[in-house]
């Protein structure tokens, strides 16, 4: 049985319609907000690197596709608003897979295909990982991808299904590192299906090789550039046993709540997000071992697989990326047996209610000072500048290698000691980490300061509870700390 052509959904223009509308949704404020995160600039300043034939770092978060897929860019513009409006509309195209390969398993008609791009695509989360330059927006375009490939080799069991739904994997592989995490969920989906097509023929060793190539090929490519061969292997053993905690003092990986992405869901996302969660529960008795799972119950697996996965390791909001689509969209599966005008309102009533969210959580914190900051440090011709463990300053400080972040507030000695670092920037970013070691700092009279709207952002606290490994609750505690003060920037002379 063969899934239906997407350009069989009718009227297919609704649907790019449907993607053009969320291009300025994700792109509006774009161009005055910085780089959110410590992860967003050094991302920037590697794929500068590799553009210029520095490969030291080609396997830094275990993504070598993504330093590679950009190089090409960097050697046109060093600009990051380029870099991250791009990254902006990979997030879409990546909605736009997603939409499409669910519109096929389910055989959705175009208009409600249409609204499930919106709908998915206001998604609060989705929108704001959508702004940001880490591997998000592509890890999410290769899960779409595996979602709907994977999908065809289990009704319709052939090597050429097998080996693109491997040919996806692998490719995320290259992408993020925590594509690893699929791989339980497909061993348990290969053993209910239960038809040895894996192990037929030798399948299971040629999927096999094809996982291994990329790790051979850039392996070997590292080798040449004088980085030991086991490095990008070796990534994955250090963030799942990590030797030292980190400078939160968080070391360990796994840390159990099954409550943390239910609250998250509760108070940021659609209430329809408990519909797509919990409403394929009954569907549970038609599934049969041995043969395919109907198409709500097989998107609804990987949703509950993710949450469950994800409940015992530290926690972000991303990880759950890849769920959060499924259930907008398993909500709306639920909702198609409406009548027509009912089911529009309802939808639509949840996209406006999205794009409210998205105004109040997102928009409302973007507008940066960053250039100010630059601005008044070159006014002054005030040199490097140390940072405290933020670096959002460096795409705005010319040359951008002049901003050195500091962990430690011991980290002053060094600066003192004739190397021409004349202030320290008391970048807010240290409370959003919850690396707590600059009272000298915060007690000193800075020079100059502004607000940072973004350093007091719930989300963006949400995502550093990973780094931090806080709890909801005492993550956003520090949130409401941080709001309380006005100035999230300042420039303190280093005495």
């Amino acid at each position: 049985m063969n899934l239906p052509r997407f350009s069989h959904l009718q009227p297919f223009w609704l649907w790019l319609l449907a993607l053009a509308v969320l291009v300025p949704v994700r792109l509006h404020g774009l161009a005055a907000a910085a780089l959110p995160d410590y992860d967003s600039v050094r991302n920037w300043q590697i794929v500068q690197e590799v553009a210029q034939g520095n490969l030291r770092h080609l396997f830094h978060h275990g993504s070598p596709a993504f330093a590679l897929v950009y190089a090409p860019v960097a050697w046109l513009t060093t600009d990051y608003r380029v870099f991250q409006h791009l990254n902006a509309l990979v997030a879409v195209a990546a909605v736009g897979l997603l939409s499409w390969q669910i519109a096929r398993i389910t055989r959705l008609p175009g208009w409600l295909a249409a609204l499930l791009v919106l709908l998915m695509g206001t998604s609060v989360f989705l929108t704001f990982s959508g702004r940001d330059f880490t591997m998000s927006s592509w890890s999410l375009l290769c899960f779409a991808g595996l979602l709907g490939t994977y999908y065809q080799r289990l009704l319709s069991p052939s090597a050429p299904a097998l080996y693109r739904a491997a040919g996806w994997l692998v490719l995320g592989l290259c992408f993020n590192y925590k594509f690893l995490l699929t791989l339980p969920i497909l061993v348990v989906l290969e053993w209910w299906q239960a038809d040895g097509l894996l192990l037929r023929n030798g399948h299971w060793w040629r999927v096999l090789l094809l996982l291994l190539t990329p790790y051979v090929v850039l392996g070997a490519v590292g080798v040449v550039a004088g980085l030991p061969w086991y490095l990008w292997p070796a990534i994955y053993y250090k963030v799942a046993f990590p030797d030292a905690a980190n400078a939160a003092g968080r070391a360990a990986t796994l840390h159990p709540d099954f409550l943390y992405y239910l609250r998250y869901l509760w108070d940021f996302e659609s209430g329809l997000v408990w519909l797509g969660l919990l409403g394929p529960l009954w569907q549970l008795r038609q599934a049969r071992r041995g043969a395919p799972l109907p198409p709500e119950l097989y998107i609804a697996v990987w949703g509950w697989c993710l949450l469950a996965g994800m409940s015992l390791l530290v926690k972000a909001p991303r990880g759950l990326l890849w769920a959060y689509g499924l259930w907008y969209a398993l909500a709306l599966l639920q909702l198609r047996r409406l009548p027509a005008p009912a089911l529009i309102a309802v939808l639509a009533t949840a996209i406006g209610l999205n794009l409210y969210r998205i105004q109040r959580e997102i928009y409302a914190y973007s507008p940066t000072n960053y250039p100010r900051v630059a601005a008044w440090l070159r006014a002054h011709q005030a040199g490097p500048v140390g940072s405290t463990v933020g670096i959002g300053l460096a795409p705005f400080q010319l040359p951008t290698d002049t901003v050195r972040a500091l962990m430690h507030e011991q980290e002053l000695s060094a600066l003192r000691r004739g190397q021409g670092f004349r202030y320290v920037l008391l970048d807010g970013y240290w409370r959003v980490t919850n690396v707590a070691r600059f009272q000298e700092l915060q007690r000193q009279q800075p020079a100059a300061a502004w607000p940072e709207p973004l350093l007091t952002c719930p989300l963006l606290f949400l995502e550093h509870s990973e780094f931090t490994g806080l709890s909801y609750t005492a993550t956003l505690q520090r949130q409401q700390a941080a709001a309380h003060d006005s100035l999230q920037l300042r420039l303190v002379p280093v005495q």
